[in-house]
Parts: C-alpha cells; sequence; structure tokens
C-alpha cells in the first residue's frame, strides 16, 4: 500500500508509504492521500490528522520518472485526483494538519508545509524547492504561502535557489514549528497532536475555518498562475535536459 491509515484518540495517522522511491508522489500516492484526506474531513470520530513517512525520507516530491512519461507518453493516464486534487483537499481542509517530517523533503514535500498548522521536523532531515533547477514555476500556492509563512526574503531564497535548508534554518525561517530529536518525533508530534484533539472538534473547526476563509481564494488564484506557467515550461529545453538527466542518474 502506498499510504498508511491508522486512528488512535482521535488522531488519524497517515504515512506515505513508498520508502524505496523515498516517497515520491505517483498518481497513486496522491489519489490514496487525497482519498485519505477528504475520508479525515468527514469523519467525525478524527479531529487532526498527522502526516508523516515512511524509512528514511518525508516525501521526494513529484515522481519525476511519472513527470517524464506525461511529456514524453501521449498515451500515459494520470490518476483520479493527482497533484491537483491534493492541493484542493489540503486547501478545503476543515481540521488541524500536522506533519511530521521524518526525513528529506523535496517539492511537494516542502511546499505542504505551507498547508501544516503545526509543522515537526527531524533535526537530520532537510528541504528542497528544486523547481529553478528543474526548470519549472513554484507549486502548490507555494508563491503565495511561502512569503506569508516565512518572509518573502526567505521564500525568495527557498523557491529561487533549489539549495537545501537544513533543520536549523528551517526553524530559524519559521518553515517548522519545533525541530526534535529522531528518536522523539513521532512523539513529540503525536502528543501535540493528541492535545487538540482533546478539544471539542466544533471550535477546532471553526479556529481552523477562520485561519483559513480569507485566504482560501487567494490560493486557488496563485495555484492557476503557477498551473498555468508549468503547462507552458513544461517539455521546454530546460526542464526536458533535466528530466533526462535524473533518469539517466537513475538508470
Amino acid at each position: 500500500m502506498t499510504l498508511l491509515i491508522s486512528d488512535d484518540n482521535r488522531v488519524r495517522t497517515l504515512t506515505l508509504n513508498r520508502p524505496e522511491a523515498l516517497n515520491a508522489f505517483s498518481e497513486a500516492l496522491y489519489d490514496a492521500t487525497t482519498e485519505a484526506l477528504l475520508a479525515a474531513a468527514e469523519d467525525p470520530e478524527v479531529s487532526v490528522v498527522l502526516l508523516t513517512g515512511a524509512g528514511r525520507a518525508f516525501s521526494a516530491g513529484n515522481d519525476l520518472v511519472e513527470m517524464q512519461k506525461l511529456v514524453t507518453d501521449p498515451e500515459y493516464t494520470p490518476g483520479k485526483y493527482g497533484f491537483r486534487g491534493l492541493i484542493e483537499a489540503l486547501t478545503a481542509f476543515p481540521k488541524p494538519l500536522i506533519l511530521a517530517v521524518n526525513g528529506l523533503g523535496l517539492g511537494i514535500g516542502a511546499t505542504i508545509l505551507g498547508y501544516a498548522d503545526l509543522a515537526f521536523m527531524s533535526s537530520t532531515a532537510r528541504f528542497k524547492c528544486p523547481f529553478t533547477s528543474l526548470g519549472v514555476p513554484p507549486e502548490a500556492a507555494s508563491s503565495y504561502l511561502m512569503p506569508r509563512l516565512i518572509g518573502r526574503q526567505n521564500a525568495a531564497w527557498l523557491l529561487l535557489s533549489s539549495e537545501w535548508v537544513d533543520a536549523d534554518e528551517a526553524l530559524r525561517m519559521g518553515l517548522v514549528f519545533k525541530v526534535c530529536e529522531p528518536a522523539v518525533l513521532m512523539s513529540e508530534a503525536r502528543s501535540h497532536a493528541e492535545l487538540l484533539a482533546s478539544r471539542p472538534l466544533n471550535s477546532l473547526m471553526a479556529v481552523k475555518q477562520t485561519m483559513m476563509e480569507a485566504i482560501r481564494p487567494a490560493i486557488a488564484a496563485a495555484s492557476e498562475r503557477e498551473n498555468a506557467l508549468f503547462a507552458e515550461l513544461l517539455g521546454q529545453a530546460a526542464n526536458v535536459d533535466a528530466l533526462a538527466s535524473f533518469n539517466a542518474g537513475r538508470s
């Protein structure tokens, strides 16, 4: 299974489970995660969702093997929800969302932080937004959410440089709420999740609604701009060369 789901004390834990691919988001994983968020949103027995990854990575972002197929294979069939469906589900998610970043996070494995209510990070983890190295624009409304989260200059460096950001820098920027030693990451994230889950669900949802309602149209507009530029830049020379180089390195 590409996604593991477990419930305890009104906390639903979703574990990205493609450790052999560093939990890169295939179409199947996009669909499974989207469906899990939609189900958790409707389940009255779930108050908080905790998202983490199996193995040594949180998520290596988009599966670039599948991305190359999108460029080169006219018969390639995307999933039911795909990337855009996940972003819509994250934007609309009405309950607290907590991330436990257990390892490296690239692309959507980093930009998903814009949708987290709390993010905990292993001291050995690190982030990268590799968009300029792949010849594509930012994604997941990160062009809007990251400046709001960490300030314009931190966001500009993160989105423009394609450089790694370690745990200390992520904490300084405000990308994450807390950095933990690997052995206590999940217990720390879970203790915060269970504390929130002990509060009345209708109150939790009211807080989330008041925090998110005003910015949801701006998130949708940013996503539209990014998706239009992605369609324009996907398959151009810089992007084709980057994907070919990546996949050649895997063979």
